[in-house]
């Protein structure tokens, strides 16, 4: 294997597993040891520091190599397009403090409670909102070097999810499971049209600065900006 391509693959392996290892079964003890706030910190520089390594390393690799399958063409960059569309209304609609499943202040309380905004849609969509984003290159630009990154972004988002999910049950119990009981882990396509409006203007206008930001550093033309 290319060594570009092997330090790419290794970069990626830390991302995930360290971040699966320091959310779950390393957190605790890291925390007994050197208190929550050094945590968050030193957490948040390996994070950091293996996103780098991933894009100096994904940068490395030779480019533009042989597709695994037809792609870069109109059809799988509309269809592209409309899934990072569809990730960033599920990612704004996730920025609200009813989000019961992330980390925040409350979140036992609004999980008692019924759903309601983007959380009718999925009970997780901002990791749902990065998995999209991840199947829209694996589609759109289907080389060795994209299919590793976003391979590694769609099973750190979905089966981080999972993880969420049997945290919050070891945490939060028969509430946990009520919530559960009334929400979905796979998001509703029905749903998401509506999810209100909000999210759709929010979204829209994020996806679009976003992805007229693409071709400026080097990824080329996307989203609508592609036929403009």
């Amino acid at each position: 294997m290319d060594p570009a391509l092997t330090s790419l693959v290794a970069a990626s392996l830390a991302f995930v597993g360290l971040h699966f290892a320091m959310s779950h079964p390393l957190r605790a003890p890291m925390v007994r040891v050197m208190g929550p706030q050094i945590f968050e910190v030193v957490y948040s520089v390996i994070v950091i520091a293996t996103m780098v390594w991933m894009y100096f390393a994904f940068k490395a690799v030779e480019a533009p190599s042989v597709p695994f399958w037809p792609g870069f063409d109109d059809v799988s960059w509309a269809i592209g397009s409309a899934l990072t569309l569809a990730g960033t209304v599920l990612f704004v609609g996730a920025i609200t403090p009813k989000n019961a499943s992330m980390a925040v202040p409350g979140a036992e309380k609004h999980a008692a409670a019924a759903p309601s905004g983007m959380m009718r849609v999925t009970r997780h969509p901002m990791m749902w909102g990065f998995a999209l984003w991840a199947l829209a290159h694996i589609i759109a630009a289907p080389t060795d070097r994209t299919l590793i990154v976003m391979n590694a972004v769609v099973i750190l988002a979905l089966v981080g999810a999972k993880f969420m999910d049997a945290k919050k049950r070891h945490t939060m119990g028969e509430v946990w499971d009520g919530y559960v009981a009334q929400t979905r882990f796979v998001p509703s396509i029905p749903g998401l049209f509506r999810a209100g409006w909000k999210p759709w203007l929010i979204g829209t206008a994020l996806w679009l600065a976003i992805t007229w930001v693409h071709q400026p550093v080097g990824g080329g033309a996307a989203g609508v900006w592609r036929w403009v």
